[in-house]
């Protein structure tokens, strides 16, 4: 079994939109996002199989969120990962907005 010989860390990347999970300087994973207005809709979580169960992707959430909470952001949990962190990690609630159609809509256009 390989360790990792320094912490992950999270950074954000404005330029594409991102959050990402650096091992030993490699990204090993990412959240994706869009901002709507007051509103950080994430709508991607993926980790690299190479780093898969080292509990990467919920530490990349947890710092992605909090970054939001710090931003003055509001989070629209459209990507299934985040969501399901959500569900269990209840102090993000009182920033956390409901997945419209509306939401939904609006994220289809930003995408493309």
């Amino acid at each position: 079994m390989s360790q990792t010989s320094a912490a992950p860390v999270v950074e954000r990347n404005d330029a594409k939109h991102r959050y990402e999970i650096l091992v030993d300087g490699k990204r090993a994973g990412l959240t994706a996002y869009r901002d709507r207005g007051t509103q950080r809709v994430f709508y991607h979580t993926a980790v690299d199989d190479a780093f898969a169960g080292q509990g990467l992707a919920s530490h990349l959430v947890h710092q992605a969120l909090t970054d939001v909470r710090d931003s003055g952001k509001r989070i629209v949990p459209a990507c299934p990962y985040v969501a399901k962190y959500l569900e269990k990690h209840d102090e993000f609630a009182d920033i956390t907005d409901p997945v419209t159609p509306d939401v939904l809509r609006w994220l289809e256009t930003e995408l493309g």
